[in-house]
């Protein structure tokens, strides 16, 4: 988003993708422990993915859009001052953005592939 909008990398900007990588993870973390949750329930590897995907997309989603709406006036740099601030909100839209599709669809993916491996080694 930084690159698009040509903004300059700067302090503000890395604070928001480090802001971003905490909502990533705490996302991630709930498509992975319902997953898990799924496995123990008796489904494979394949179908506790897709379950926890389709299950958990609001959650995220909701999560996501709630801080993307929240800083877009910020990305936007107007008023007084609003040049100082406008490369966190952008950071922290474009990371964001980035990370809720990582979550929702490569996540998962990893999550299929670890686990479906472990599963044929084990004969499971």
């Amino acid at each position: 988003m930084l690159f698009i909008t040509h903004t300059t990398i700067s302090v503000p900007a890395l604070t928001g993708a480090i802001m971003c990588m905490g909502v990533a993870t705490a996302n991630s973390i709930l498509v992975v422990s319902f997953a898990r949750h799924r496995m123990d329930n008796g489904d494979d590897a394949v179908k506790a993915a897709i379950n926890a995907g389709f299950t958990r997309l609001r959650p995220v989603l909701m999560t996501a859009l709630a801080m993307i709406i929240g800083t877009f006036p910020m990305a936007l740099g107007l008023g007084e001052g609003g040049e100082q601030n406008a490369p966190l909100g952008r950071a922290v839209i474009g990371s964001l953005s980035f990370a809720t599709l990582a979550t929702l669809f490569f996540v998962p993916s990893v999550f299929c592939m670890f686990h479906y491996r472990r599963s044929a080694d084990s004969g499971r």
